[in-house]
């Protein structure tokens, strides 16, 4: 079977063939300062926080930390699953680029965990569809689209 080719982005790649397999996890009853200790340790920018049985329920970004925690100057030593992002945006192993990019600019995510059977499998981000892809300028265009989604007043207000 032949896969149709993405015409807006120009590839026809699946998110399984991108995807990062080690996704860094942890349960809601983690503090920030645990998380964001895992995640420097692992050199990440999230964590998907997961129940107890392992299914995915939200994600804790580095900005999270930042607007959710330091800036309300919350407590980093208390369990951090009221100050993650919900619901979780997650796409399909078998999700074309195209469709994906479109997830992501529609829900303004930069990083997109990837779910199959309510497992989690993996985690797409904007760098990885830069690097696996060989193609910065969609990585680029979707950076941007994810931008202006999330800043429309900045990108459509008038200045004077």
């Amino acid at each position: 079977m032949q896969r149709r080719r993405n015409r807006r982005y120009g590839t026809a790649v699946q998110l399984r063939e991108i995807m990062t397999s080690g996704v860094v996890t942890a349960e809601a009853d983690s503090s920030a300062a645990e998380l964001a200790q895992r995640m420097r340790d692992h050199n990440v920018g999230s964590v998907v926080i997961v129940e107890p049985d392992g299914l995915p329920i939200a994600m804790l970004t580095d900005r999270d930390l930042a607007m959710r925690v330091l800036a309300d100057e919350a407590d980093p030593d208390l369990p951090i699953g009221a100050r993650v992002s919900r619901p979780l945006i997650s796409g399909d192993p078998d999700m074309e680029l195209e469709e994906a990019a479109a997830l992501m600019v529609q829900h303004r995510v930069r990083r997109l965990p990837v779910v199959d059977e309510g497992e989690l499998i993996g985690i797409v981000t904007l760098d990885d569809i830069a690097v696996r892809t060989g193609n910065l300028e969609v990585a680029q265009r979707m950076t941007q689209e994810v931008i202006e989604g999330a800043l429309p007043q900045f990108f459509f207000h008038e200045r004077g």
